[in-house]
C-alpha cells in the first residue's frame, strides 16, 4: 500500500503540535509506529484513519485522501486500545451489524461472513457473549474480526494489546501476524518491540511530534542512529527475557 505523508501536523490547541512537519512516503506492508507515550502514535493514526482531521498537511492512502468522507473510511479498518465493541450486543452482531448497516451486505451474506471469521480465530464459542462476558484478548479479537469483515484495503491498529495481560497480549499479536501472512496491510502503533522487529517489515520511531528514525524492521533495531532511539530501545527492551 503506498503510503505519502506530507507537512502533516496537529494541534489542539492550537499552539503546541503533537505532530509537528511529519513527511513519509513509501510502499508498506507492516509498520510499526513506537515511541514513548505522548509522541503522536495514535494522534498519526487518527488522521489516517480519518477520525481526526489534520491542522495542516495530507496524508494519502492509497492515492485517496485520509478524511472522514464515507467512501474512504469503508476502505479501511480501524482497532481502538480498548476495542470499543457495542456493550449491547453480542460478539456475533458486533461483527455483522456494521456490514448490513454501512457495507451493504445482505443479511445472510454478513452471518456467513462473521461465521467464517469465528471458526476462522476460535471464537465461534463466544459468539452469544457480549462483550462484559469476554476476556480482554477475545474482545480485541472480535473487534479485528469486526475491522477485517469488510475486507479492507488497509487496516490501522492503536495500540491494540496496552491494556491486556501477557497470554491475551500474545493472542492477539499472534492473530494480527495471521493476517499479514494474508497479505493484509496494516500499520500499528505498539510497545510490544518484539512484534514490532520481528512482525513488521518496515518501522517509524517518532519523539516529539516528529520522525526520528524510520527504516528496515531489522536495520532500524539494529543499529540506531540517533541517541532518542538508542535510549528508548534500552528502557524498552531492559527486562526482556
Amino acid at each position: 500500500m503506498k503510503i505519502e505523508i506530507k507537512g502533516l501536523c496537529k494541534a489542539f490547541d492550537g499552539k503546541n503540535n503533537v505532530l509537528d512537519g511529519v513527511s513519509y512516503e513509501d510502499d508498506i506492508k507492516a509498520l510499526a509506529l513506537i515511541g514513548r507515550s505522548g509522541c503522536g502514535k495514535s494522534t498519526f493514526l487518527r488522521i489516517l484513519g480519518g477520525l481526526i482531521p489534520a491542522s495542516s498537511g495530507i496524508a494519502l492512502i492509497g492515492g485517496e485522501t485520509a478524511s472522514d468522507d464515507v467512501a474512504y473510511r469503508k476502505k479501511i479498518g480501524f482497532v481502538f486500545q480498548q476495542g470499543g465493541l457495542f456493550s449491547h450486543l453480542s460478539a456475533r452482531w458486533n461483527i455483522t451489524l456494521p456490514l448490513i448497516k454501512v457495507h451493504g451486505y445482505s443479511k445472510g451474506q454478513a452471518q456467513e461472513r462473521t461465521d467464517e471469521l469465528l471458526a476462522r480465530f476460535g471464537l465461534l464459542s463466544e459468539a452469544d457473549k457480549k462483550p462484559s462476558q469476554l476476556s480482554g484478548g477475545q474482545k480485541q479479537r472480535i473487534a479485528i474480526a469486526r475491522a477485517v469483515a469488510p475486507k479492507p484495503e488497509i487496516l490501522f491498529l492503536d495500540e491494540p494489546t496496552s491494556a491486556l495481560d501477557p497470554e491475551y497480549t500474545v493472542e492477539v499479536l499472534n492473530m494480527i501476524r495471521e493476517l499479514k501472512d494474508e497479505r493484509l496491510s496494516f500499520i500499528i502503533a505498539t510497545h510490544e518491540m518484539g512484534f514490532a522487529l520481528h512482525a513488521c517489515d518496515k518501522v517509524m520511531f517518532l519523539d516529539g511530534g516528529k520522525i526520528a528514525e524510520q527504516g528496515e524492521s531489522k536495520e532500524v533495531f539494529a543499529r540506531p542512529k540517533t541517541a532518542e532511539l538508542e535510549v528508548f530501545l534500552s528502557k524498552t527492551l531492559e527486562w526482556k527475557v
